[in-house]
């Protein structure tokens, strides 16, 4: 993280980011899922991707009346120069998936296994290089949001201007219907 925020001259501090939000009731299908996987979905990234992450973006997808999109595991190539390309778990933008990534990209989400700090650098380095993205597709969405999740504990982050703000709160999955409200309420935005 420290190596992001020197070499992007970003600044990086901790801030109540959704305080206000209400929970949202989570629908049935989501509910009975994450009880079916949840002895599943421990083993690895990929199985906490698959069985946590994607369900719960699925069900923001309908609370938000399928009005972004999801992309997994797609490649973004921002400023190769500077590092900023490679792999994105989830990549939430307003625009269907086509052959190719298109703008504007609103939220990255980065899956770990066990550790959210090791995975804040990253999502920062991510989002910084979806808003290079955007500005590049002269599509310029002036907020990106990300969150770095085991499964378990989600942390979220807002980038504005040279500015990283990370969530004073952590959120965690027992908490679902928090967790839903706080995309919903980045999607809305």
């Amino acid at each position: 993280m420290d190596k992001v925020r020197r070499e992007l001259g970003l600044s990086i501090r901790n801030e109540s980011l959704f305080e206000n939000v209400e929970s949202i009731e989570p629908n049935k299908w989501l509910i009975e899922t994450l009880d079916k996987t949840k002895t599943l979905a421990f083993y690895s990234e990929k199985s906490r991707s698959e069985f946590i992450v994607a369900p719960m973006l699925l069900a923001c997808r309908e609370l938000c009346n399928n009005s972004f999109h999801i992309y997994s595991g797609v490649n973004l190539e921002a400023d190769a120069s500077r590092g900023l390309k490679g792999e994105c778990d989830f990549i939430l933008a307003k625009v269907p998936p086509s052959p190719a990534l298109q703008s504007p990209l609103a939220v990255i989400v980065e899956a770990k296994k066990n550790d959210i700090e090791e995975g804040i650098g990253q999502c920062i380095a991510q989002m910084y290089g979806a808003r290079i993205f955007n500005e590049k597709d002269k599509n310029p969405n002036p907020v990106i949001y990300g969150c770095v999740t085991t499964g378990e504990v989600w942390q979220f982050l807002k980038l504005e201007e040279q500015s990283v703000l990370a969530d004073t709160d952590r959120h965690y999955l027992e908490k679902t219907g928090k967790i839903l409200a706080i995309f919903k309420t980045i999607i809305d935005t």
